[in-house]
């Protein structure tokens, strides 16, 4: 196993750099204070992340996309990471993998408007009453002749509001299994306009400002067929077929903010000067450091190793379980000792470390609550021993 960096990844990783601090971090605080992200500024973003080559770099090359493999893409998102979530999502946008699932009819509809930016897109699966359990889902599609008729709720549905159209997972049935009755699901298009869909405004949150979520209401929405991606009531294998890295995502990004926070550590404590020295001599701050660092490194470790085994085809849930809920909660430590580190300065919204810590929060929550990645590993573990 080769840990250093290709030469083309040592690329990637500068040029990503090099466009988040001077295309992102000056827009950071204006979004940070107004929680909004203008349009103009996305589109802007957009602009320079296309000509760059920056953009949609998850999707591979036959689409128009940077082709990356999963290592490589993990090292991008890492770097984007460092920035305000709202911006390197909404402006760096990667559209869905999920979109590659579609016919070529729904590709020339779907996909590829989103690699122009031209389209954006949303993912629907979390309800009122259905987060880390999907298949308690209420949300329903029932079949009416050649259509399906959706009623039901979703909410914490990300960037919704911009978004042109939301691939939503319905419940379209029950199977029984070993384990009792279990509902299906099955994967729609909804495009924004449709008479029955309704957007509204979502909820006001501590974390990633400027990146909102909305609620989706479906009031006998009614759907062609031909709206349906992959195959009626094979939602699931869809989604785990073309969702699978995500949880790598969510890790990557974390990286990318713990890296910034623990830099902007060392520097303070390097300069920052009381009872006659520089802070990080007290044992009391460079243990913080040595900590930080090892934590970050560990993080670093499981994720890219997680990655490498992906593009190798040897990826197991528990590889991206580890890293996910690793990178997680290493950077819940960053944040809250970076700031301890600083002092009161490091609560001031000068500095991004408030933010660092506030976003840290729902990291340990969305794509699989810590408690989640926890089950799995040991579900895995307890199996090998037929339990």
């Amino acid at each position: 196993m080769q840990f250093g960096m290709t030469e083309e990844q040592a690329m990637i990783v500068e040029t990503t750099r090099a466009f988040v601090e001077n295309e992102l971090y000056p827009h950071e605080q204006e979004v940070e204070r107004s929680g909004h992200l203008d349009m103009d500024v996305i589109k802007d973003i957009q602009a320079k992340a296309m000509a760059a080559g920056l953009y949609a770099a998850n999707m591979p090359e036959e689409v128009g996309g940077a082709g990356l493999d999963t290592l490589s893409w993990l090292m991008y998102e890492k770097e984007l990471g460092r920035a305000n979530y709202a911006l390197h999502w909404t402006g760096v946008a990667r559209p869905s993998n999920i979109l590659l699932a579609g016919t070529e009819e729904q590709k020339e509809k779907y996909l590829f408007p989103c690699m122009k930016g031209e389209k954006w897109d949303c993912l629907a699966m979390t309800e009122p009453d259905a987060g880390s359990d999907l298949r308690g889902m209420k949300a329903t599609a029932r079949k009416d002749g050649d259509d399906w008729i959706l009623n039901g709720t979703k909410h914490f549905i990300s960037h919704a509001d911009i978004a042109d159209f939301a691939i939503c997972f319905m419940a379209t049935g029950v199977e029984d299994t070993p384990r009792g009755p279990k509902k299906k699901i099955t994967a729609f298009f909804v495009d924004k306009g449709t008479p029955g869909f309704a957007v509204r405004d979502g909820y006001g949150n501590v974390s990633h400002r400027g990146y909102t979520n909305a609620v989706l209401e479906f009031d006998d929405c009614r759907l062609p067929s031909s709206a349906i991606l992959g195959e009626v009531d094979k939602g699931f294998d869809v989604a785990n077929t073309w969702l699978g890295a995500t949880r790598l995502q969510v890790a990557a990004t974390c990286l990318g903010r713990a890296d910034r926070a623990l830099q902007h550590s060392v520097e303070y404590a390097a300069e920052r000067k009381q009872f006659g020295q520089q802070i990080g001599k007290f044992q009391g701050v460079s243990f913080k450091l040595a900590d930080m660092a090892l934590e970050l490194k560990a993080a670093n470790l499981l994720t890219w190793e997680a990655g490498w085994k992906f593009d190798q085809g040897t990826v197991t849930e528990t590889d991206m379980s580890m890293a996910k809920l690793k990178a997680t909660e290493m950077l819940a430590m960053v944040a809250d000792e970076a700031i301890q580190i600083h002092g009161g300065m490091g609560l001031m919204d000068e500095l991004p470390l408030e933010r660092i810590w506030r976003d840290a929060r729902v990291e340990r929550i969305w794509e699989g609550t810590s408690e989640i990645q926890r089950h799995i590993i040991s579900r895995e573990m307890l199996r090998a021993h037929g339990a």
